[in-house]
């Protein structure tokens, strides 16, 4: 995946996308499809709607909101997906945004995936990663919105709330996960599920902190967030561990 990211970063360096000037034959073998990137500035590009930036790393992408109240599995999930459980929904491409990570030199980190068991489905093992490759897979989400005119821009954390300890969601990060391909797809665009809080294989991105295992806490932050249908963009960019407070 990241050579085939590199290479398609570096075409995009210097020309624009072409459209094929005709269909293949039905029985013509046909190559893997190349997402068109757009060079938008120094450091920025663009695929679809889907912008990320080499310098800062961050990832953006529109969404809008889906929910203000009840309860969460999904932070994230396409129109098309889970919308009776997700904070969020998007038109933007999986694909892309997964391409996206693998530009920007995120790590994959299976951990809080479920390996497959010997009988079909998933067994109780989850997959063993090393540190540099869990600290590379981190990263936060933000999300920015218009409000009186004003432009805000909040952890996406502040929206989801505790339902037993009655407080927002801990700043902990999310972890990249990139989930897998069945029958040539790639599966959140199959399901729709982008960025879950309810751990799941079919999502990306997963949270990482306590209660990720349990459906019935998370919910929607009522009193923080704004209407149902407010257009927001989704902002992934690295996550940072804070030093330690020096001791007095």
């Amino acid at each position: 995946m990241i050579l085939l990211a590199t290479s398609v970063l570096a075409a995009a360096e210097d020309r624009a996308p072409v459209e094929p000037n005709a269909l293949p034959a039905p029985d013509q073998e046909m190559e893997p499809v190349k997402p068109a990137i757009e060079k938008t500035g120094e450091n920025t590009y663009r695929m679809g709607d889907v912008e990320f930036d080499r310098k800062t790393r961050e990832i953006r992408f529109p969404a809008k909101v889906n929910m203000n109240t009840g309860l969460l599995e999904f932070l994230i999930v396409h129109q098309n997906g889970k919308v009776h459980e997700s904070l969020l929904v998007t038109e933007s491409s999986a694909t892309n945004i997964n391409l996206a990570f693998s530009l920007l030199r995120y790590k994959l980190s299976r951990e809080l995936y479920f390996k497959p068991s010997k009988t079909g489905g998933l067994s109780d093992q989850l997959y063993v990663e090393t540190d540099e490759v869990k600290a590379a897979s981190r990263f936060r989400i933000d999300l920015e919105w218009k409000q009186d005119g004003v432009l805000r821009r909040i952890p996406a954390n502040d929206w989801v709330l505790h339902d037993v300890k009655a407080e927002a969601m801990p700043q902990n990060p999310w972890v990249f996960g990139g989930s897998y391909f069945h029958n040539g797809r790639f599966v959140p665009d199959e399901t729709g599920s982008f960025v879950a809080i309810f751990v799941t294989n079919d999502a990306f991105a997963n949270y990482l902190g306590e209660d990720n295992l349990d459906d019935t806490i998370w919910s929607a932050h009522t009193s923080r967030m704004p209407e149902v249908g407010t257009k927001v963009t989704v902002v992934f960019a690295p996550y940072i561990v804070s030093p330690p407070s020096p001791k007095p």
